[in-house]
């Protein structure tokens, strides 16, 4: 495994929303997280952590403008974290600005897994953490992260959620030289596809050899999580009537562990965080 860093505590820029603004050297290079701690955190209780990832391209402050967990946070109490991806001179169009990508374009050796395990190591040396209950949340290739969160670094994850982003098909995955996909414990999973996304990365029937469709998403974990073989289909209720779509909401319950997998599935749907 591979886990050289030098963490710089510095101490961080803190507004009186407490969310804070962390360096630390990973790998050789500078890289940057933004953590928001809820009011009257209680030291002594055990807290949860949620991970949020930016989009390819996206930034992590940006991303909490549009995913702002925060109040959520406060009411939930959890820690909200928020990576920023290293910069990516392979993923980038020739002519336009290095892609900020979690999963940096071959040929690279860059591995962002295991920075994300060297936040949560950094966070229990803060705060009382409760390592059963750290989740991760993604947007595109922030999703498509996730699942390898899940996958590749399952012993810290409990739970994970994608939107609008794919999983690598096996084949694929050896390509990125990543191995099979090994979750060890049964693992929550939700997905929010858009059956009308056009990005190949996120296409809701799949990308063919290098990405699964929703159906394939779904029947994976649910087969690992052993959960029951049909899902429970309910309609949710249309609250904007001008967007254009319609959400249908397939839970597969009684998984090992009582763990679930959930699809919301966003008919018309695009390439969106709804």
């Amino acid at each position: 495994m591979k886990k050289l860093f030098l963490l710089i505590l510095l101490y961080p820029f803190i507004c009186s929303s407490q969310t804070f603004y962390e360096n630390m050297v990973f790998d050789d290079l500078n890289r940057e997280f933004i953590y928001y701690l809820p009011n009257n955190y209680d030291f002594s209780e055990k807290i949860p952590v949620l991970f949020n990832f930016h989009g390819g391209g996206g930034y992590a402050q940006n991303f909490i403008e549009s995913n702002d967990m925060r109040p959520i946070a406060d009411t939930a109490q959890f820690i909200a974290v928020y990576p920023q991806g290293a910069v990516d001179y392979n993923g980038a169009d020739p002519g336009t600005e290095p892609s900020t990508s979690w999963l940096h374009k071959a040929p690279t050796t860059h591995n962002d897994i295991y920075f994300i395990e060297a936040i949560i190591d950094t966070l229990k040396t803060l705060y009382n953490i409760d390592e059963e209950r750290v989740y991760a949340c993604g947007y595109s290739e922030g999703g498509i992260f996730t699942y390898e969160l899940a996958c590749r670094l399952n012993y810290k994850f409990a739970a994970i959620a994608s939107v609008s982003g794919s999983m690598f098909t096996e084949s694929y995955r050896q390509d990125y030289g990543f191995g099979p996909c090994s979750p060890l414990h049964p693992t929550a999973v939700m997905l929010i596809p858009g059956t009308s996304d056009a990005n190949f990365h996120s296409n809701y029937n799949g990308f063919e050899p290098y990405y699964l469709s929703a159906s394939d998403i779904t029947n994976y974990w649910s087969t690992f999580n052993n959960t029951d073989v049909q899902p429970i289909i309910i309609n949710v209720p249309n609250i904007n009537q001008n967007d254009g779509s319609t959400v249908e909401r397939n839970i597969w319950l009684n998984g090992d562990g009582c763990v679930e997998v959930l699809e919301l599935k966003v008919i018309n749907g695009g390439h969106d965080w709804p």
